[in-house]
């Protein structure tokens, strides 16, 4: 690979000058991380616009930031790079100041664009002059300086855990402090004389690299920040936020020497295998301790690439250079970023194949021009590798490897609980003397929740509680609603998390959810199902429902013949569920009356059927509960009815 040593003209300073260089470096990541990656966002959510509101402010922002970093390079209005670099500095600093304000959705769309087009125009420009503010000599080595300290102030304990507006507040004063250094250039030659090119590879692979570098340092921020248990073992105490800190600083400045030592190529492969690395500890919550380490090493490898080669390792002019500059921020930085986040919005993890997919990315170049030149050792390693793997499968088959125990599949599934963040949704925790005793079970017991490692109480209830899911759902009905929740819940919002049954994450999560059972639940359900009746008021709402439409809308999934369920699940049903066409119930005694049919039906529909897969549907209101079942005693009468007179 290609070294990448800054050589040409000879500069006229000093070894230690450069320091404006650092700074506006320092400065400008301080500004993109604190406060556009992190402030900003707490800032949203004080103010209430998170959710669905947040994607559209954050859109707003990356389409600012596109357009700018695209615009930037044929930008007309001021043609001083110095006095252009100013304006954005002053841009950016006002869009930390606005967000102090009341904002609603449009104020919060207004700024967030304003933050994206501030950092595209200030990027684009700093990279593609910064030579008029570093110089020549030690230009990576300043470049790490300006980086790593970023890095490191941006995990100062105080900062990162202040309140949104002492962040935008500091931020502002960071940028602000920069304009008038942004005037200080250094009286050398600027231009592609001052650093010979150092990356002969092309600017589409380059490009590539940076998006997927971006990307999953994007989705593993993400991961991190909203998984309680790795958050806390990153980012949560003085200690972690200094440690990451003087990783950050010491890896930048191991960046600069790899540079300049094995190349642009050589430290993209790096980073990259160390961000890959951390997305693979960070699958399991139980071996995500290393990603801790990894992560920061690998972000500031690349930081400090994605500065140095548009301003040092590119073969061109400056409007050549700032063209590339601007398609690289563009598409690497705003639309890597967003899919990152996107991806680990809706997965939760980086998913294997992609890390894989990513991989070939980095090391298919490597491949094809090592192969070029010694094709035969490849070949014969790759029959060595074949021929050892085909004797490993075979000495597998006839030594297959024992199945984890019960008691470690749910230790698993409680680990594949925490990273897929179930807790966000659902709680764990039965409150003594309120509704949630006769929904979801016996109270909990605090002190024995205390002791759970991590406890798993939960902060907010979008869904059922989960205590006692285990004494009230089926392992099979706790499989198909992962896999597939409409199909059991029409109205659930539950994503599905079929992905998880590619492997044995997802039986180990079924084994763990069907572990939590309080060892009261089965005499306290019992005594539910003996003693709860619906209320007179919920009586005569039912009367004003239409049972069988809510019939058609709960129960045909299961007790249809062609029910979703029962097509595609029935032959895993141990006993298939009764036919409501049928209008025969083993369940319920064929001489009660039409009164204790209804009163046993509605029980059994709120719920369900114990040690069975017949789930109950505790969130429905108990007219739906009531009009449900009168309607399924009707529908027996007609039935029985109809029988006796084909007699």
């Amino acid at each position: 690979m290609p070294n990448s040593g800054i050589q040409g003209t000879a500069p006229r300073t000093s070894r230690w000058s450069g320091w404006q260089g650092i700074v506006l470096v320092a400065g400008t990541y301080t500004y993109f991380l604190i406060f556009a990656q992190f402030g900003f966002l707490k800032r949203l959510n004080e103010l209430g616009l998170s959710a669905a509101h947040l994607k559209v402010v954050m859109g707003a922002m990356a389409v600012g930031g596109i357009l700018a970093s695209l615009a930037a390079a044929r930008f007309k209005v001021e043609s001083d790079p110095a006095r252009r670099l100013q304006w954005s500095l002053l841009g950016s600093a006002l869009a930390a100041v606005l967000t102090l304000l009341r904002l609603n959705l449009a104020g919060g769309m207004a700024v967030a664009a304003l933050i994206g087009i501030s950092l595209g125009v200030l990027t684009v420009t700093l990279v593609t002059h910064l030579p008029r503010w570093i110089g020549a000599t030690q230009a990576l080595m300043k470049i790490a300086l300006g980086t790593g300290t970023a890095y490191l102030i941006s995990n100062i304990p105080g900062l990162f855990t202040a309140s949104p507006k002492v962040i935008a507040i500091t931020v502002a004063m960071v940028v602000a402090a920069c304009i008038p250094v942004a005037r200080c250039e250094l009286q050398v030659e600027s231009g592609p004389a001052e650093a010979a090119p150092a990356s002969r590879n092309s600017f589409l692979l380059v490009l590539l690299w940076f998006t997927a570098l971006v990307w999953f340092d994007s989705a593993a921020f993400y991961i991190i920040q909203h998984a309680p248990a790795l958050h806390s073992g990153a980012w949560v105490g003085s200690a972690n936020l200094w440690r990451t800190g003087g990783i950050h600083l010491a890896a930048a400045i191991f960046a600069a020497w790899l540079l300049a030592r094995r190349g642009l190529a050589a430290t993209l492969t790096a980073a990259f295998a160390l961000l890959a690395g951390a997305c693979v500890f960070l699958l399991h919550p139980l071996h995500a301790g290393p990603a801790a380490w990894l992560y920061p090493m690998g972000v500031s490898l690349y930081s400090v690439a994605l500065v140095a080669y548009p301003a040092y390792l590119l073969a061109a002019g400056v409007k050549e250079r700032a063209r590339q500059a601007g398609s690289l921020y563009a598409v690497a930085g705003w639309v890597g970023s967003a899919m990152g986040i996107g991806m680990a919005q809706h997965l939760h993890r980086v998913p294997p194949a992609f890390i894989a997919a990513a991989t070939l990315l980095f090391v298919a170049p490597v491949v094809w021009f090592a192969g070029r030149r010694y094709w035969r050792e490849m070949l014969a390693a790759v029959v060595v590798c074949s021929v050892s793997w085909g004797v490993e499968q075979a000495i597998r088959a006839d030594h297959p490897k024992p199945a984890a125990s019960a008691e470690t599949a749910v230790e698993l599934g409680r680990h594949v609980y925490i990273s897929e963040g179930c807790i966000h949704c659902h709680s764990q925790y039965v409150r003594p003397n309120t509704q949630d005793v006769l929904l979801w079970g016996p109270a909990s017991n605090v002190y024995q929740v205390q002791r759970e490692k991590p406890p798993l109480i939960g902060n907010r209830r979008q869904g059922p509680d989960l205590s006692n899911v285990g004494s009230r759902r089926s392992p099979l009905w706790l499989k198909i609603h992962l896999i597939d929740p409409r199909a059991v819940s029409p109205h659930s919002i539950m994503p599905s998390y079929a992905y998880l049954f590619r492997n044995q994450r997802g039986d180990e999560l079924v084994a763990y959810l069907a572990s939590l059972k309080n060892p009261d639940s089965k005499e306290h359900l019992q005594k539910v199902l003996d003693t709860w009746t619906p209320s007179a008021k919920a009586v005569e709402a039912a009367r004003r429902l239409d049972g069988k439409a809510l019939c058609r809308e709960f129960c045909a999934t299961c007790h249809s013949a062609d029910g979703v369920v029962r097509q595609r699940w029935g032959a895993d049903f141990r006993k298939p569920p009764q036919s409501l066409a049928t209008g025969k119930w083993k369940d319920i005694p064929a001489k009660a009356t039409p009164a204790e049919q209804r009163l046993e039906l509605a029980r059994i529909i709120k719920f369900g059927m114990p040690g069975t897969n017949m789930p109950g549907h505790e969130y429905l209101p108990d007219a739906q509960i009531e009009a449900m079942a009168d309607w399924l005693v009707h529908l027996r009468a007609a039935k029985t009815g109809m029988k006796a007179m084909q007699r």
